[in-house]
């Protein structure tokens, strides 16, 4: 059967409470935080969309929100989601077997964290998932300074997961990028409780313990973990400069930013309806919708969060600024009615 006659279903995970990113997530679900001017779960989705995927959304925390913020955008752009809320957070397994009904009868099932940021390479994953005869298809990245969990051998197999080795070739540390791909017959073979709720722990370990063909699938296009705000920032800086490829720009101004006279804005990025006051300068910085820099501010490498106005010719360097109402972070501090966490 030609791939493109091949019946894919889509599982875009947004049902994490993103709790290494509070206070921010205490208010916006990850998967709604703006990059240069989109959702980043809604990028994930767009890309699952053009590769022809039918896709499903699990939701948990801030549920009713994530909802209406990805139907919305999903709507406007004639994509339909299902829409599937757990009782409780399930986990990555969990949320498969919750969804068993959509996903058991595709050829293929694509999984994908709806909070990491990449111009996903769907096709790309599909296409090397058949030709290798894999039963599952992991993206991973050559860059282990995040984990670096999966061990790939030379062949392209996966020989390691977390503590797990298996075969006797050693293979090469690799970061897992978020992106699986699994064929139908794995999905069918899934109890009904498996043992543990984590992906890794209850299907790939049992897998490769059983003999199953696991491959890395190798990405060079850029990737983020948007886990910690200092990750939110760098990815989302990453995106304004370059829009996921290799443009460069010295800026991202989504439509309905005011700068005002004197406002100097370098290396940022400002999110629809933000605010720069006369003379502030914004640098290295991620300003998020409404949110206002007054007159004579000066930020540099820091995350305004909705709505937030910093204070006018206020100096903020390296923190969160979030409101107090949404509660404090790890080594936060109060000051002038707002919460600045250091990132």
């Amino acid at each position: 059967m030609r791939g493109a006659s091949r019946r894919v279903r889509a599982l875009v995970l947004c049902a994490g409470r993103g709790e290494r990113l509070r206070p921010l997530t205490g208010a916006v679900a990850k998967p709604l935080l703006p990059v240069a001017g989109q959702a980043v779960a809604m990028r994930t989705i767009d890309l699952l969309h053009r590769a022809r995927c039918e896709i499903a959304v699990n939701l948990y925390h801030l549920g009713d929100a994530v909802r209406r913020g990805l139907e919305s955008e999903a709507g406007a752009r004639g994509i339909e989601l299902r829409f599937e809320v757990e009782p409780d957070l399930l986990g990555t397994l969990g949320a498969v077997v919750n969804l068993r009904d959509f996903l058991a009868d595709a050829d293929e099932i694509v999984l994908v964290n709806g909070d990491s940021l990449c111009r996903w390479p769907v096709r790309e994953a599909l296409d090397r998932h058949r030709r290798s005869g894999a039963d599952v298809t992991l993206q991973v990245g050559w860059d282990d300074r995040i984990g670096g969990g999966v061990e790939v051998d030379p062949r392209g197999l996966v020989v390691g997961l977390r503590d797990l080795r298996v075969g006797p070739v050693r293979g090469r540390k690799r970061t897992f990028q978020g992106l699986h791909v699994l064929s139908r017959r794995v999905v069918e073979e899934i109890p009904p409780r498996p043992s543990s709720n984590d992906i890794v722990e209850g299907l790939y370990q049992p897998l490769l313990r059983a003999g199953a063909r696991v491959v890395g699938f190798r990405s060079r296009r850029p990737w983020h973990d948007l886990g910690t705000p200092r990750r939110y920032l760098e990815g989302a800086l990453d995106w304004g400069r370059t829009a996921g490829g290799r443009k460069r720009r010295r800026r991202f101004v989504a439509p309905g930013v005011s700068v005002a006279p004197g406002g100097t804005v370098e290396r940022s990025v400002l999110e629809t309806g933000s605010q720069v006051g006369e003379g502030a300068v914004v640098e290295r910085s991620l300003v998020l919708p409404g949110a206002r820099v007054g007159s004579g501010a000066r930020i540099r490498e820091t995350i305004v969060a909705p709505g937030v106005r910093v204070p006018d010719y206020a100096h903020v360097d390296g923190q969160l600024v979030t409101p107090v109402d949404w509660g404090p972070g790890a080594g936060s501090k109060e000051r002038d009615g707002l919460v600045f966490t250091p990132l």
